[in-house]
């Protein structure tokens, strides 16, 4: 019999899409708001949510293409009431 493992291959090409956030360093909220923004499709098995090898791989394409990029914007000084 063989032992139970959480590795990704273990899924069958699913992996934990939290799992998939906290190796990038990315937070709960953050993938969110991917999710949301429609950035990062997940398939929701059962209340769990993952994300397939094709899907990280098409979006590992697209930030390295540049498609996520904005301009970061500098925050003004706050202006003092006289």
């Amino acid at each position: 019999m063989k032992p139970h493992t959480t590795a990704p291959q273990a899924t069958g090409g699913l992996t934990s899409f939290y799992e998939w956030l906290a190796s990038l360093d990315k937070t709960r909220t953050t993938g969110w708001r991917w999710r949301k923004n429609g950035l990062v499709k997940t398939v929701n098995i059962f209340g769990k949510l993952y994300v397939t090898r094709d899907e990280i791989e098409r979006f590992n394409t697209r930030a390295l293409n540049g498609e996520f990029y904005r301009e970061a914007k500098t925050p003004l000084p706050r202006r003092v009431a006289a």
